[in-house]
């Protein structure tokens, strides 16, 4: 009878500290709403980078220049979904298999668990959180991703997720690296630029497309093999038609700011910054996945927001 009594209150009590974590993880949730009429000024990641930075004395680089989802080549867009969440297009956030698969896998190896971060992971984990493995940072990430998904559209995620993502040494997002490391812009990428762009983004303060190694050599290789094998879908989600948030909501129509950070990477400057019209061929229609929310756009597959892949690279 002890034994069952004491069975009985340990189970009582991690049930309260799971609930507990649970609720601290929900009520401090930020909220996500801003971010379909507003380019985020800022993430959690560059802050953190700014303060290491700080720490070791060194000074702080910060290079980003915000480009529309339509200037970003269908190259780079192809590349980035097979090499990190070929189920993008077909998943709300949380691609359930691969977390499954991942999570076995880091047990049979005696790892921390990971977790098979998706797209929207990662921009939930880089918005607002930070590269620890806490359990509660990894359940903070899953439910802010959930958000994203109710309240943002797919192309919004993955244009909001291009343009802020690290891909070196102060160098955040597509449009900068393009220029950094090619010295062109997000929208004229290759497909061995992107793929070598690409393969990066699994750990790019090691993975330097300007000096690449071995492995990031293999990867961009596998990448590229995986790009050729899209079946595209008959319909995908395009960019909300209300108006985007602005080039200038992030300084990019700054002349004087664009061109010091340009005369510092000695990289010419990108021939245009007005934004360009939206496409007169996009018509609205039902999404295939019937899908609830509101304001999206719909277009055929020859567009090219078109695309999935069927492998995903690890």
């Amino acid at each position: 009878m002890k034994v069952g009594r004491a069975i009985v209150r340990g189970t009582g009590v991690v049930a309260a500290i799971a609930f507990a974590l649970f609720a601290y993880a929900y009520l401090t949730l930020p909220d996500v709403r801003t971010l379909a009429r507003t380019n985020p000024p800022t993430t959690a990641f560059m802050e953190l980078r700014e303060r290491e930075a700080a720490q070791q004395g060194k000074p702080v680089r910060h290079y980003q220049v915000w480009v529309p989802y339509t200037r970003i080549s269908p190259n780079l867009k192809r590349a980035v979904l097979v090499a990190e969440d070929d189920a993008f297009w077909q998943h709300e956030g949380v691609d359930m298999e691969q977390l499954k698969i991942s999570i076995r896998n880091d047990i049979e190896k005696g790892q921390a668990i990971r977790g098979g971060s998706t797209i929207t992971q990662q921009l939930a984990k880089n918005l607002y959180l930070s590269p620890s493995r806490d359990p509660v940072r990894k359940l903070r990430e899953l439910i802010i991703a959930r958000r994203l998904e109710a309240e943002l559209s797919k192309a919004r995620i993955f244009e909001i997720y291009l343009n802020v993502i690290e891909w070196g040494d102060g160098i955040w997002g597509a449009e900068a690296a393009a220029r950094r490391y090619f010295g062109s812009s997000a929208a004229s990428l290759s497909p061995d630029q992107a793929a070598l762009l690409a393969g990066a983004i699994i750990n790019p303060r090691v993975y330097s497309p300007a000096h690449p190694n071995a492995r990031l050599l293999r990867r961009q290789h596998i990448i590229l093999s995986r790009m050729g094998g899209y079946v595209p879908p008959t319909a995908v989600p395009v960019v909300n038609s209300e108006p985007q948030p602005s080039d200038a909501a992030t300084g990019e129509s700054d002349p004087s700011r664009r061109q010091d950070l340009l005369s510092r990477l000695s990289r010419p400057s990108h021939p245009s910054n007005r934004k360009k019209k939206r496409p007169s061929a996009v018509r609205r229609t039902r999404c295939r996945d019937q899908r609830t929310k509101s304001n999206k756009g719909f277009v055929t597959a020859s567009h090219p927001l078109a695309l999935f892949a069927t492998s995903p690279v690890h």
